[in-house]
């Protein structure tokens, strides 16, 4: 049986509003899999959910930033039940909200949200990963590559196919802030790394990531 970790970004979840198509489409492609013997571990983010409820606490008492990851990490958590919700009877009753706790892991579908302030899901993910012994996480968000600078402020950024977590770690900077937008938070790529730990970044494009469980050439950046 192959475990997938896969680090759902909370921007397909809920982009403005929720997604439903992704999200119709994205329970056909894991039920399909799950009847060729793959299990899923799914850690949720927040999406504009958590941004609306940060921007929100933000206006009201300021930018305290304790505050604004324990409003961001409550978000992951109702994204999370709605993933759990479309799965039913398929994934195990509990949510993971301590990845570093003993997993029950019975059924093939496990979901998992946000623990702690200081950290986004993406190092729950990789925490998450080494609970259950993987060597692998699925990064699947709104970005579909990791860039050698920000493509949304320059036109010349490349797509890079391959990194060493050195490398990217010179592009993500060694801070974490609430509602940062990275293919892989920094505290999440300072774990991943020590603890030898292969990321794939992919967008939302779900043929791209059938291609990828299927060991087929795809589209995206793997990190390690």
């Amino acid at each position: 049986m192959k475990t997938v970790v896969l680090s759902l970004g909370g921007s397909l979840i809920v982009p403005d509003k929720v997604d439903t198509a992704f999200l119709k489409n994205f329970k056909k492609i894991v039920e399909k899999y799950v009847k060729k013997n793959y299990r899923f571990a799914i850690m949720c983010g927040g999406g504009k959910t958590a941004r609306n409820y940060q921007e929100a606490l933000k206006n009201i008492i300021g930018n305290g930033q304790e505050a604004m990851d324990w409003i961001g990490t409550y978000a992951t958590g109702l994204n999370a039940q709605l993933i759990k919700m479309i799965f039913k009877n398929n994934s195990e009753n509990e949510i993971v909200i301590d990845p570093t706790k003993k997993i029950n892991f019975n059924k093939k579908i496990l979901i998992a949200a946000g623990w702690k302030p200081g950290w986004s899901t993406d190092y729950d993910a990789v925490l998450l990963a080494k609970n259950l012994k993987t060597k692998e996480i699925i990064n699947m968000s709104n970005i579909d590559y990791v860039y050698d600078k920000d493509p949304r402020k320059f036109r010349n950024a490349k797509k890079l196919e391959k990194i060493s977590w050195k490398n990217y770690k010179k592009i993500s900077g060694s801070k974490w802030k609430a509602g940062l937008s990275m293919p892989f938070d920094p505290i999440a790529a300072k774990e991943a790394e020590k603890s030898k730990l292969k990321v794939i970044v992919i967008g939302k494009d779900l043929r791209n990531f059938e291609d990828l469980l299927n060991n087929k050439k795809f589209n995206g950046t793997i990190i390690r």
